[in-house]
């Protein structure tokens, strides 16, 4: 039963680009009366999502209750970083009623969901929920889930065999801890590909989960906050790989920031990140540009080959500065040839 007396907090996870920021948008657009905070944990030190969101904000979700935490995955600086930003949340005249989580694409759940058991806090704040966001369209295709039966039968033949990326590892922690999936972009996955992306995760999941499709972040926010699964109590029920282990590192995956003068042609840009994915296997490309002859900041959001981008506000009295950050697997990260590609794309 939840604990009225304590702040509910949803923990909102996913992969890299499946869709997490447009969710919260959605939710802080429909807040069913209740006064919301926003904690953002970005991997790098452009902070592109906490700026999303606060253009979003309003009575009740205000500015000052949307707390970033760049340059560092949360579940490795529980200490340094979530305990105190949660106790200075709570330390406002007006509390939230609700608090949402969005870990970067990066985190592990886990380690987060232990945080709540910290003295600190943990009298005052619970896991309603975790929500985890899983790409329909990618799922489908085989990216960041392997065949478990496959590796089990390779890895009995021979022990040596490890096929497991850090990605798929991410992916499957991911959904060992959630409450509900929610398979992102529906749209253009289609019947099909849903289909193929739920029977994935039911057999990755420990225990039966709801899987609804999501487009565009829109479901009614009834469906996800209000959950009271007490989860910080639940842990030996969502299972992760690093169970066994210390403290874990990311070392698997890198985070550079490429500036660029302004932009001719968005275009042109954008095939140039496409040829990124293609070439050097980036994973997830966003920042803010700067086109020439445009009042406007132009947004960009790439996952894989998959850009999105649009004239999002005006520059005003901000510098006009073009920096995109690039994530993508350690040893696929070449930064003057990352560079290289973008500038090409960036040239008039």
């Amino acid at each position: 039963m939840t604990d009225l007396t304590k702040i509910p907090v949803t923990v909102i996870t996913g992969f890299l680009g499946a869709g997490k920021t447009t969710l919260i948008r959605h939710l802080m657009a429909n807040p069913q009366g209740k006064k919301l905070a926003v904690l953002v944990n970005e991997f790098g030190t452009v902070g592109v999502d906490g700026e999303i969101l606060r253009q979003c904000a309003d009575e009740n979700c205000p500015d000052e209750n949307i707390v970033e935490l760049a340059n560092g995955c949360i579940c490795c600086t529980v200490a340094d970083d979530f305990i105190p930003t949660i106790e200075a949340l709570m330390a406002r005249p007006t509390r939230p009623d609700h608090i949402l989580i969005e870990t970067s694409g990066l985190a592990l759940p886990k380690p987060l969901l232990k945080a709540f058991d910290w003295p600190a806090i943990r009298s005052r704040i619970t896991v309603d929920g975790v929500i985890a966001l899983a790409d329909a369209e990618a799922v489908a295709a085989g990216r960041f889930a392997p065949d478990v039966e496959a590796v089990n039968a390779q890895r009995e033949a021979d022990d040596s065999i490890d096929h497991e990326t850090p990605l798929s590892e991410v992916f499957e922690d991911q959904i060992a801890c959630a409450d509900i999936v929610l398979l992102s972009k529906a749209d253009l996955a289609g019947e099909a590909g849903l289909s193929a992306a739920r029977a994935v995760i039911e057999a990755e999941a420990p225990r039966k989960l709801p899987i609804l499709p999501l487009t565009e972040g829109v479901i009614d926010p009834k469906v996800i906050l209000g959950l009271g699964a007490a989860a910080e109590d639940d842990l030996a029920a969502r299972p992760s790989h690093h169970d066994d282990h210390g403290d874990h590192e990311h070392d698997d995956f890198d985070t550079v920031v490429i500036e660029l003068p302004e932009v001719a042609d968005p275009a042109r840009l954008v095939a140039a990140i496409e040829r990124l994915a293609r070439e050097q296997n980036i994973l997830r490309v966003k920042g803010h540009v700067a086109v020439s002859g445009k009042p406007m900041r132009l947004l960009v959001q790439a996952v894989g080959e998959r850009v999105r981008h649009q004239f999002d506000r005006p520059w005003g009295a901000d510098t006009r500065r073009t920096a995109l950050v690039v994530i993508a697997e350690h040893d696929d990260v070449n930064e003057d040839a990352i560079r290289a590609v973008l500038m090409e794309g960036a040239a008039a």
